[in-house]
């Protein structure tokens, strides 16, 4: 089938991939001199409705015919399209955004490198094609993202960076549609330094609930790592580290959202926790954020503090943080994510921190397990025959629960000696 295509070219991350050894997701090609009814007549199924962008009928791999893009109006849609025959390779890949994604391979394996990509590969620079990149603000986004991939090793160009701060000086990132930041934002989120991301962007207006932590002051003895900003970073990097998921990182990003308001509003962090949960909401509201994703975030706002004094709580009080709060035994795996961000947020204090001790997960965790095999069949069976009915039967569950908890903590402090 490729055969009766004569210009085609394997473009972009692949060709990135293949030059760093690493396996590629996904193939895409660029086609070069055909036309739309040509590639249809060969038994390309079309799927771009702006672009004409085809899979292959057998590899289902993605084909586009070679195209330029020019700006037409505000935001990543705002584009005229040329796909015409005339197009050449080269025009193709200059209005792509870095160069380390502006080449192409042929079919004979020769690398087609016209804006110098393979040396910023090497050199680990993240560097703009043309004066295109400025047309999608979405670049910038992918800027960060490529750094939230590859490491501190990697750098902008200082050409890029400058272009970045006028994206952000002309109003233009104002245009970021939020279906776009999030789905950036998730990409991320999973990637292995997933705070490089916030670090490059932290000074565009993108994320104000992030921008507001630099200079907020923490008290030293707690966090000798500076401000809420870099505690963050340093949460967010404990849960990739960790190897956590998503739910849990979104949840380390967002768990002391209440700390800059609360300190620029009362002079200090006290109520930070209960603060935050509404700035928590907000933010996912206006990125529109899983719904999974807000309810673990919002409660880790509101409880991990608990969490870190979970050994000074009373049978009542944690009964009622991880029932009625964390409503843990209908929901196990989040209780367990919100135990994982607790833990980040100990650790992501600096070097000498970063490996200190945290039993109050094994605690929570334990504890969660008991309640989880508590036997309300038997509790209800018990409150029926002694005639209760209606709420009864509830406060009867929960006076068991109370009771398991209560006999929880008392063999484990005689255990641990709390």
């Amino acid at each position: 089938m490729q055969k009766q295509l004569k210009q085609v070219y394997l473009v972009g991350g692949a060709v990135r991939d293949a030059l760093l050894n690493i396996e590629s997701k996904d193939d895409d090609y660029v086609v070069v001199g055909e036309t739309i009814e040509h590639m249809m007549a060969l038994g390309y199924l079309r799927v771009g409705s702006d672009f004409p962008v085809f899979l292959h009928p057998q590899t289902k791999d993605e084909y586009a015919l070679a195209r330029t893009e020019r700006k037409s109006g505000k935001g990543y849609t705002g584009f005229s399209v040329d796909a015409s025959r005339s197009v050449t390779l080269d025009e193709d890949l200059a209005r792509r955004d870095l160069t380390i994604n502006s080449m192409a391979q042929d079919a004979a394996g020769n690398i087609i490198d016209p804006f110098n990509g393979r040396q910023d590969l090497a050199n680990k620079i993240l560097r703009h094609t043309t004066q295109a990149f400025a047309e999608d603000p979405v670049r910038v986004l992918r800027v960060a993202r490529f750094l939230a991939r590859y490491g501190d090793q990697w750098t902008i160009h200082p050409d890029t960076q400058r272009l970045i701060e006028q994206l952000r000086d002309s109003g233009e990132l104002q245009h970021l549609v939020a279906e776009r930041v999030w789905q950036e934002t998730e990409k991320a989120l999973t990637e292995k330094f997933p705070h490089l991301y916030f670090i490059a962007l932290s000074t565009l207006g993108i994320f104000p609930e992030i921008e507001q932590m630099v200079g907020i002051p923490q008290p030293q003895e707690h966090h000798p790592e500076g401000d809420v900003f870099n505690h963050t970073m340093l949460v967010l990097k404990r849960a990739a580290d960790l190897g956590y998921d998503l739910d849990t990182r979104f949840a380390a990003l967002t768990h002391d959202f209440g700390k800059a308001t609360s300190y620029l509003n009362r002079g200090n962090l006290h109520g930070h926790e209960q603060t935050g949960v509404a700035i928590v909401k907000a933010f996912c509201e206006r990125l529109k954020v899983p719904n999974r994703l807000r309810e673990l975030a919002m409660l880790a706002s509101d409880n991990h503090t608990h969490c870190h004094r979970i050994f000074e709580l009373k049978p009542a009080t944690l009964h009622r943080l991880i029932i009625k709060k964390m409503n843990a035994t209908v929901h196990p795996t989040r209780f367990k994510q919100f135990i994982q961000t607790c833990i980040c947020d100990a650790q992501g204090r600096g070097e000498t921190l970063v490996n200190k001790a945290y039993p109050q997960a094994e605690f929570a965790l334990n504890l969660l397990d008991k309640l989880m095999k508590l036997d309300k069949k038997k509790v209800v069976k018990e409150a029926i025959a002694r005639g209760e009915k209606g709420p009864d039967i509830g406060r009867a569950i929960s006076v068991a629960e109370k009771t398991c908890v209560a006999q929880f903590v008392k063999e484990y402090s005689s255990k641990n000696a709390l």
